[in-house]
């Protein structure tokens, strides 16, 4: 009897802690699918949703809001995730939130993360479609990150190759590091480059003095500068200088017009100009007037002499000293 009385006790306890765990495991799953809470539905549309499943979690701005009812396949690029959000966010969630998919930690379940937006949209409403983005999925990270770790094998086994040149004495840096000729050239080429420099500062130190020193006030260009009567003059002289050249301009065209006539035209210049036997018997007779005048004078000084007329040219003389002696006084 007594052995019935303990398995009867037995029985029960276990029967309690069974159902008391029934309830908690109900509850739990109530819990999760928001079977014990108000709710409401909304969608979001994406092109890849990277693995996740319904009754994934569903955050706002990193708080457990509610979970995924369904997924559906729209078409070929895009998929409408259905969610089930507790009614106490609804005056939270606005129209212009942003729905992504990520993981709960690095490598945990996927979720539905909700991001506010600018704040200034109006509270979303049952059955409404909120704007998705899509981010990189973990396997496109691990194939770029594949790709990354093979670009950087081949560029560390370049590096290598060249690095191998280089202390071969290969190549320009290689000779530059192995030669030491080489080098000290390179080191006397640098000295040279800072004496040409030290040299230059000088040189322009020296003309920054000239510079210095020239009296820029008492200078022409000085006087132009501040004086404006003598910028006046300056300009006057141009003026002048223009008016000549429009005078000598003109005095050469009526210079070659005049030429032209000269060349042109039936006057003695031109036979003179052009004429050859006009010169030739002009110049023979300029010869004749001079051995005309010669023999002139040469009958003048014989008549001075003669006896007849000597004695007026003597008179003519005489009278011509007078008027020269009246005239000096």
């Amino acid at each position: 009897m007594k052995n019935t009385t303990d398995e009867k006790l037995k029985l029960g306890v276990f029967v309690i802690v069974g159902l008391l765990l029934f309830i908690a495991a109900i509850y739990l799953i109530g819990q999760r699918k928001n079977m014990f809470t108000k709710t409401f539905t909304i969608s979001a549309n994406f092109n890849n949703v990277n693995g996740l499943l319904q009754g994934n979690n569903v955050r706002y701005s990193g708080i457990n809001v509610g979970t995924v009812k369904r997924i559906n396949m729209i078409n070929d690029s895009t998929i409408n995730v259905i969610m089930i959000i507790d009614e106490k966010m609804v005056t939270h969630i606005k129209k212009d939130a942003i729905a992504t998919i990520g993981t709960d930690g690095l490598v945990g379940n996927m979720l539905v993360n909700i991001t506010p937006g600018n704040g200034n949209a109006t509270v979303i409403s049952k059955g409404d479609t909120i704007k998705s983005y899509s981010k990189i999925g973990t396997d496109d990270m691990l194939n770029t990150l594949n790709v990354t770790n093979e670009n950087a094998a081949l560029l560390t086994a370049k590096l290598l190759d060249i690095a191998n040149s280089i202390t071969n004495g290969n190549g320009t840096i290689g000779m530059l590091i192995n030669d030491s000729i080489t080098a000290k050239n390179i080191q006397k080429t640098i000295n040279n480059l800072k004496l040409t420099s030290i040299e230059a500062n000088r040189t322009m130190g020296e003309i920054n003095e000239l510079v210095n020193a020239l009296n820029i006030d008492e200078s022409i260009a000085g006087v132009l500068l501040k004086d404006t009567l003598e910028t006046q003059k300056v300009k006057q002289v141009i003026n002048n200088l223009e008016v000549s050249s429009k005078n000598i301009n003109e005095v050469v065209i009526n210079l070659n017009e005049t030429l032209l006539n000269i060349k042109d035209g039936d006057g003695a210049m031109n036979y003179l100009a052009n004429d050859p036997e006009f010169v030739k018997n002009l110049d023979k007779a300029i010869k004749n007037i001079n051995n005309g005048a010669d023999k002139f004078n040469k009958n003048m000084e014989a008549l001075k002499h003669n006896f007849l007329t000597r004695g007026y040219f003597r008179k003519l003389e005489r009278k011509q000293k007078r008027e020269a002696k009246t005239n000096m006084e």
